[in-house]
């Protein structure tokens, strides 16, 4: 049996290892071999899951949108929590080198 995440391990948890999670919990749901309180630890635990993946899902996709803005401005890599902006990725280095 799979115990419930706290708030703080799910914001820890990578997308991936969330998804994937995620994806062993239905197959063991989908077994129909679960007694009833396994079944709904494990369906509390995937419900966690799925919110916390939608999160971190909206989140990314609010940063593309606002990088890949169409307003004739350049966007702006910058810590989408706090708004304070980053280093510009594309700025020259000091020694000129493209890399």
């Amino acid at each position: 049996m799979t115990e419930p995440l706290s708030p703080e391990e799910l914001d820890a948890l990578p997308f991936e290892q969330a998804l994937e999670k995620l994806e062993n919990l239905v197959g063991r749901m989908e077994t129909g071999r679960l007694p009833l309180e396994e079944l709904m630890t494990d369906f509390e635990l995937g419900s966690q899951l799925v919110k916390a993946c939608r999160g971190k899902l909206d989140t990314l996709e609010r940063k593309i949108k606002l990088l890949t803005r169409d307003d004739g401005k350049e966007g702006e890599w910058s810590d989408f929590e706090s708004g304070v902006p980053s280093p510009a990725r594309n700025a020259p280095a000091s020694d000129d080198a493209p890399f």
